[in-house]
């Protein structure tokens, strides 16, 4: 079996292909590095893309930029994958207002090249599209919250679980982020409901895991280990650093992805995050952190939240495990912090980070 995995050198998509390695799949990684155009040096993941290459027996790489529509359409041609895992985006909320039409081209754009590429070529081989959380704005907002010591929880009962797939993504605040990823995650549904074609979307929480290059606009658990291992200053943007977010591991991810896969369906929506109880806010993080690596980590605090942020989100992930029975979160959260922190440990002995 040939699995396409765009994105291949991030977090989820490299995650992916030694996940399908050790599987006996052969994995097609697609990537042309834009995370370092997006974030600089500290994003350059060429440092993975050389880890997959040198490791991996049955990897391939193909370097190829998601927009350039001819390359894809061509690429789904030749290689006839069994199945495509789609991970590769701009990650950054942020970013996102300073390069508009990157943001767009990459997330929407690019999305719809694949789709289109493989409804041309192999249609019946199932999609996979990592989308995010961002897609509901900040209607999560709107929720009734609770101010505990050290986090926001939420007030109303009926969220006991977190947020399911049932929450609006209308007539709220989304950032360009959010409305390219919202763009991307209709039209996998579209394609998978007007075709039939069997196309399924993730929208993740905070994944996370070693392999993660984190940066201050993106991948917050990464990027606040790697501060407090390299004695940096962690900026704290509004609500008062008890902004809760739910982080799962990027193998519980692509256990998820492979279940799809498996026992896949049509147009398909499912939350995915590490749920309440693998749950967080940056002063509980940070408190973590320091617990396990005997790093203090330096803060600051900014005022000023950031535009469109959740106050307080973890997934309610029950659809999920009702349509995929023994999937579950299977790594706790200290267990995961540990992981990343040995991981900067090793990158920053290597050398700068």
């Amino acid at each position: 079996m040939r699995v396409m995995v765009t994105g291949s050198n991030g977090l989820i998509g490299s995650e992916a292909a030694v996940y399908f390695s050790e599987l006996g799949y052969e994995v097609l990684g697609v990537d042309n590095n834009m995370r370092a155009v997006f974030f600089g040096s500290e994003g350059d993941t060429r440092w993975n893309q050389e880890r997959l290459q040198s490791t991996l027996r049955k990897y391939r790489h193909i370097e190829l930029d998601i927009r350039d529509r001819a390359a894809i359409l061509a690429a789904l041609a030749r290689e006839t994958p069994d199945a495509i895992v789609h991970c590769a985006a701009q990650p950054s909320h942020d970013l996102a207002a300073k390069i508009p039409f990157d943001d767009f081209d990459t997330n929407a754009v690019g999305t719809l090249n694949i789709l289109e590429a493989v409804r041309q070529s192999v249609p019946n081989s199932p999609f996979v599209l990592l989308s995010t959380n961002k897609v509901y704005g900040d209607s999560p907002n709107t929720i009734p919250l609770r101010e505990l010591h050290t986090r926001w929880d939420y007030a109303d009962p009926r969220y006991g679980h977190g947020i399911d797939e049932t929450q609006t993504v209308d007539r709220c605040l989304h950032s360009l982020f959010g409305a390219s990823k919202l763009a991307a995650d209709v039209l996998a549904q579209e394609y998978g409901r007007y075709f039939g074609m069997k196309t399924c979307v993730f929208r993740g929480g905070c994944l996370t895991g070693p392999t993660h290059s984190g940066v201050e606009l993106h991948g917050f658990l990464s990027y606040l280990i790697k501060t407090a291992m390299v004695g940096g200053t962690y900026r704290i943007f509004g609500y008062k650093g008890k902004q809760v977010r739910d982080n799962i591991h990027s193998k519980d991810v692509c256990r998820a992805i492979h279940r799809f896969i498996e026992r896949p369906r049509n147009g398909e929506v499912y939350n995915l995050g590490g749920g309440r109880e693998n749950s967080c806010s940056i002063l509980e993080a940070a408190a973590i952190v320091e617990e396990l690596s005997g790093k203090a980590l330096n803060t600051v605090y900014v005022d000023q939240a950031r535009t469109g942020d959740h106050i307080c989100y973890y997934s309610d992930t029950r659809k999920l495990e009702r349509d995929y029975p023994g999937w579950a979160i299977s790594i706790p959260l200290r267990e995961t912090f540990a992981e990343i922190i040995e991981a900067w440990k090793r990158r920053l002995s290597a050398g700068p980070a």
